[in-house]
């Protein structure tokens, strides 16, 4: 296990109640009113205003033991240490009044890399998502544990941001140097996850690991697959495969022949979920244990409603791994043998599958193309297109640079194929076209990890430059064709040169230190 000092700090409130099962936190949610108990046992939450990330109001502390290290930007906002003490004892003189509840728990499934973790909550339930999301010590390790880092997350307290340097009386601030992140004036427990995340890809790179905002499975020969994607692009839905064993949905690191997951339990967006072609996540929303935040049901019955998005079209369901059958319950497979990057095109001009070159494989993680969903983000109402730095820039305190040259040298070591798939919409764009068809996506991610696509003929996409099957099995190929299924063909050149265009002007931001070959592997090159 990693040698980070743990953290000696003492604890905070007027009373803690430590490592709760859930029966007792659910009796103590429900008797607190925080939620209600679904028909058929989840538990049924709101999370108020947020009920999505806040990026805008995430710092880093600017601190000496890190500061070399973060990419500071409008991705990784600095906060002075004096600003950050100044809340935190506030925070702690405020805390004293409150019962709150800890969970200790690790991070890491892989032993030499693992952390531990203790959780601050000031909600019962959210104590219960802390519970599910990260890794369970056994009674053994719950004797002697202490935390390498700690998370401390009391909503109902607001930060001041005239003396406290915080834009708003939210606020989510991570000190590197102290191992203690500070979630104030949010209910949404997205914010736990996604800063302990925060944590482990900045301490990951030093111990030579690549961490991964990825799903990962494996096959029944230890054909392990990576998948990139940002939230909504499908990671949680293309990994849950009967057909695979599932090592985890989200957050992951990729060493020196071993790909491992940091959590211990699944985040899923569930608007929409379909009893058929998502049948494992689907169950998850029947189970006593699961966390649902802000999704529908009728308060006397109880029956839940997962196809309305009154509150937000970003629900979502917390739970286990071991709610998902086929879970691998060690959390560690081998090196992968494909990787799959996943994006959400709202232009509706991306083919719904293709194969990249190394040089393409490194342009676009570094580029990180997708549509940012509904929900997803406070203030978001409608898909937005964006680029995300290694598909997770919010999340990532360092350069992407740094993180793209620990990919090129893993693709290159293991020889891995890189397939760019296309989750978003195909016959035109969102508004217009219709979402890609989740059967047929299935079926070309199946023939990429199965040899199906192997011989198979493809023609270079004029405008992206990359290698496009003409025929996939389960798949019509006119499918395959994005621009066949536009109604107006000169509409979608329009609409693929302007997405061209967008490509080259983000990654201008990038392209300083770059290899040439990789900035000539982009859309409109002479590469492409």
């Amino acid at each position: 296990m990693a040698t980070t000092a743990p953290t000696t700090r003492p604890a905070l409130g007027r009373s803690v109640r430590a490592n709760l099962p859930t029966a007792e936190l659910y009796e103590d949610a429900i008797r607190h009113g925080e939620g209600l108990v679904a028909a058929d046992g989840p538990l049924v939450v709101r999370t108020g205003k947020h009920t999505g990330r806040s990026p805008e109001d995430k710092f880093i502390v600017d601190e000496p033991g890190s500061h070399d290290k973060i990419w500071w930007g409008p991705v990784n906002r600095p906060i002075s240490e004096a600003h950050y003490d100044r809340l935190r004892a506030r925070l702690v003189e405020y805390a004293e009044t409150k019962a709150l509840y800890t969970q200790d728990c690790f991070i890491g499934a892989a032993p030499a890399h693992r952390r531990s973790l203790r959780v601050y909550t000031e909600t019962a339930w959210a104590s219960i998502f802390a519970r599910n999301l990260f890794r369970r010590p056994t009674a053994e390790q719950l004797a002697g544990f202490a935390p390498n880092f700690t998370i401390i997350c009391v909503p109902s307290f607001q930060a001041d941001p005239e003396t406290e340097g915080t834009r708003s009386g939210t606020a989510i601030l991570v000190h590197l140097g102290r191992m203690e992140i500070l979630i104030v004036g949010t209910e949404y427990a997205g914010e736990i996850k996604k800063s302990a995340f925060t944590v482990m890809n900045y301490l990951m790179p030093d111990e030579g690991v690549l961490p991964m905002h990825a799903a990962v499975n494996v096959g029944p020969d230890g054909d392990a697959t990576i998948f990139f994607g940002l939230s909504g692009t499908g990671k949680t839905t293309l990994s849950a495969d009967p057909r695979r064993s599932l090592i985890g949905d989200d957050e992951h690191g990729w060493g020196d022949g071993i790909t491992f997951n940091f959590e211990g339990g699944c985040y899923a967006k569930t608007i929409r979920l379909s009893p058929m072609y998502e049948p494992d996540i689907f169950q998850t929303t029947r189970r006593f244990g699961t966390v649902l935040e802000n999704v529908d049901l009728d308060t006397r019955t109880r029956a839940l409603d997962l196809d309305s998005e009154r509150l937000t079209e970003n629900t979502r369901g917390a739970y286990p791994l071991e709610f998902i059958g086929n879970a691998d319950e060690t959390g560690i497979a081998g090196d992968p043998r494909a990787v799959i990057f996943l994006t959400a095109d709202a232009f509706g001009v991306l083919p719904p599958i293709s194969r990249l070159t190394r040089e393409q494989a490194a342009y676009h993680f570094i580029s990180g193309y997708t549509a940012k969903l509904a929900g997803t983000e406070v203030g978001l109402k409608e898909p937005k297109a964006t680029f995300s730095a290694c598909f997770g820039a919010p999340f990532m305190p360092r350069h992407p640079g740094e993180y793209a040259r620990m990919l090129m040298a893993r693709l290159e070591r293991d020889n891995a194929p890189v397939w760019l798939v296309n989750t978003g919409w195909t016959g035109g764009p969102y508004g217009v076209g219709q979402r890609m068809n989740i059967a047929h996506t299935r079926s070309m991610v199946r023939a990429a990890l199965e040899g199906g696509l192997t011989g198979v003929p493809t023609r270079i996409d004029p405008n992206f430059g990359v290698a496009v099957p003409t025929s996939c099995p389960d798949v019509p190929a006119s499918f395959l064709d994005p621009r066949t299924t536009w109604p107006d063909a000169d509409a979608y050149d329009r609409a693929a040169a302007r997405l061209s265009e967008m490509f080259r002007e983000n990654f201008a931001g990038y392209a300083e230190g770059v290899d040439p070959a990789i900035a000539a592997a982009g859309p409109g090159s002479a590469a492409g």
